[in-house]
């Protein structure tokens, strides 16, 4: 299961009550912080989430609302007495930028900083661990971007429920048989395994597009994900400034979830000059039906 929560969806600078932007996925258990605005650790403690938790930051790009709250939560970390290793995944030159801070300020941690800097304009497969792999989605901004594609696949098989009542199955026959095993009953009869299961689910897939022009490159590799975040800046009223400044319009963003037939879509990074964010609804349904806004500290279940 994935739990996405939104920390910060707003873009540029913060402001009361809009942050820039961060998120939370739980997947599993295991949680991940995708970009991380100023601000991002108050977030991170209104929401109730565990910092010792988060073992894995993702960096999408080198803009301050993007990364500036990152050397606070490092420092963070070190003031409450961590001691596993952060990894930090993130465009080439953001190990340099927070050693730099570190070496200034005198603060170096007690627990290890593994940086892994990325620098590849064709998508990579970064991380992969208990089922979880995420995979780097190139995107077109005005500096080196990426988005981050999350796949959980389920390796448990599901219970054929039409099948085992025929059977006095105890609780441990269960975990015997998600796990491919066949089983062996009271009476000494062997039930093969393929006999009571079906296929395990089918991998959920959540993709994270941050700052990017429109980019139909990025189709094919998001195409059926089950929920995606896609910046959407501004309207088409500001086409122009989109294009100039490398972000999309909400329009553009439910045309890209629509050629991805994706099956849901929320938008977000919304320029502070628009009060109304009802206007993003209503002009990305020109495109695509299925989609929401993100707000500061909504948890999504994908």
């Amino acid at each position: 299961m994935m739990k996405l929560t939104i920390l910060g969806c707003h873009s540029a600078t913060p402001r009361e009550n809009k942050h820039t932007t961060s998120q939370l996925l739980d997947v599993n258990g295991s949680m991940f912080l995708i970009d991380c605005g100023e601000g991002t650790q108050m977030q991170l403690r209104k929401s109730k989430a565990k910092f010792s938790q988060i073992k894995n930051v993702f960096i999408s790009h080198l803009h301050g609302d993007h990364f500036y709250g990152l050397i606070g939560l490092i420092s963070t970390f070190r003031l409450l007495g961590r001691t596993s290793p952060l990894n930090i995944y993130g465009p080439k030159g953001i190990k340099e930028i927070i050693t730099l801070q570190l070496k200034h300020s005198k603060s170096w941690t007690n627990y290890p900083l593994n940086f892994h800097e990325l620098s590849s304009t064709q998508s990579e497969f970064i991380f992969e661990k208990d089922g979880i792999k995420v995979e780097t989605i190139p995107l077109d901004h005005r500096v080196y971007t990426n988005g981050f594609l999350f796949t959980l696949e389920s390796k448990k098989l599901k219970i054929n429920t039409d099948v085992i009542e025929n059977y006095d199955l105890k609780p441990f026959h269960f975990s015997q048989l998600q796990k491919g095993m066949s089983i062996t009953l009271d009476n000494g009869n062997i039930i093969k395994n393929k006999f009571l299961t079906l296929s395990p689910d089918p991998p959920k897939k959540y993709a994270y597009c941050s700052d990017t022009a429109y980019f139909e490159p990025l189709i094919e590799q998001i195409r059926k994900v089950d929920f995606l975040y896609h910046e959407s800046t501004f309207l088409e009223t500001h086409r122009e400034l989109a294009l100039k400044t490398k972000h999309s319009t909400a329009l553009q963003a439910a045309r890209i979830a629509k050629k991805a037939g994706v099956k849901k879509l929320m938008l977000g990074h919304y320029s502070n000059r628009y009060s109304d964010k009802q206007v993003f609804i209503d002009e990305a349904k020109l495109e695509f039906d299925n989609v929401i806004l993100a707000e500061d500290l909504k948890t999504i279940s994908i």
